[in-house]
């Protein structure tokens, strides 16, 4: 009887214990071990910059460049932003230079002859040489600097730089001949000063921002300049005559520069950005500047201005005329201990080089 009660006894127990596996087995699965929290991940703060441009909000050259920062920004996805300061709201055009060097801007854009004197090389490159459009006067700037190195932009970091098309000359009364020159006051920077008094003309010097008015009240009665400033500028308002001058074309190199410390403070990746971004807006910033004269050429037409062509004999003159610039450039160059001689030899290589390629 006690045998018979032990063995139902222990029948209960492997009941009972059998039941408590299946309810281990068939209930809620066993949970793993805690994980530790996951750190979220760090947030890079992004390097702001600020780009100082002269050109005004409106003018296609502000707008390209505003197309490169966006770039910029969208390739670093998001890790630089640059805010542009556009028509010299935070450097006025000839300081804006040293405005990247002392850091008031990281970025700049202008033109290296409005600080004459301070880059005595790169003036070269606004030499009357027959620019035939921007593109070509674009490229070879670029091509020109990145070749050259010169010391007196080292205290930055260059990008890139952009020049316009051919410089016509734009007056309030007709220009026919070179005798028409003779003593008008006309608007010019850097060595296009100096082509106005080897023309026999009276360079009276100012940025574009100045023109107009200048223009308006009469201070000036001619200005040299692409002819899309005539648009860009307005300035098409208050001159009646341009004179197609293209055989003498000069442009305007205009830098686009980095302050060095922040340069040297972007990381490889970056600056890589940087570089290869730079190196296709040189392009873009050349169909800019031909666009742009093509309009400034339809904007004075239909304002009813007249474009007086020169003759044969008269393009012969003018070309005579400037001969004294480019050998002054040249020997000037020399006194400093500069290529002047290597650099101009340069330039009219890649004119030949470019001008073969066109045809």
């Amino acid at each position: 009887m006690i045998k018979k009660r032990l063995a139902e006894t222990l029948g209960i127990l492997f009941l009972l214990g059998g039941i408590a596996l299946v309810l281990t087995g068939c209930g809620q699965p066993a949970r793993e071990p805690a994980k530790a929290p996951e750190k979220e991940a760090e947030k890079v703060e992004a390097i702001d910059l600020s780009y100082s441009i002269f050109f005004p909000p409106s003018h296609i050259q502000c707008k390209t460049a505003m197309a490169w920062a966006e770039e910029i920004e969208k390739r670093t996805q998001g890790r630089v932003k640059i805010t542009v300061y556009a028509g010299g709201t935070l450097t006025k055009a000839p300081q804006c230079y040293e405005g990247v060097v002392n850091g008031i801007s990281d970025l700049g854009m202008s033109c290296f002859a409005y600080t004459r004197g301070r880059f005595p090389l790169l003036e070269g490159l606004d030499l009357p040489l027959g620019y035939p459009n921007g593109m070509t006067a674009t490229r070879i700037a670029t091509e020109m600097v990145l070749k050259h190195q010169p010391k007196e932009v080292a205290d930055t970091h260059v990008l890139y730089i952009h020049a316009h098309g051919p410089g016509i000359l734009a007056t309030k009364k007709p220009v026919r001949s070179l005798d028409d020159v003779s003593g008008l006051k006309v608007r010019a920077t850097g060595l296009s000063s100096k082509i106005v008094e080897s023309l026999g003309g009276a360079p009276v010097g100012m940025s574009q921002p100045e023109t107009y008015e200048a223009l308006q009240k009469g201070v000036v009665e001619a200005t040299f300049c692409p002819i899309e400033t005539l648009k860009g500028w307005k300035q098409g308002e208050v001159i009646e005559y341009i004179t197609d001058t293209s055989v003498i074309g000069y442009t305007t190199a205009m830098f686009v520069t980095m302050n060095l410390e922040a340069w040297n403070k972007l990381p490889e990746d970056l600056q890589k950005v940087f570089t290869d971004v730079s190196g296709e807006w040189v392009d873009m910033h050349g169909k800019a500047w031909d666009q742009a004269d093509a309009e400034g050429k339809q904007f004075v037409e239909g304002l009813g201005r007249e474009i007086i062509p020169l003759s044969d004999a008269e393009q012969l003159r003018w070309k005579e005329g400037v001969k004294p610039i480019l050998e002054a450039y040249v020997a000037g160059a020399k006194e400093k201990g500069l290529p002047g001689d290597a650099f101009l030899q340069d330039i009219q290589a890649l004119l030949a080089k470019y001008s073969q390629s066109a045809e």
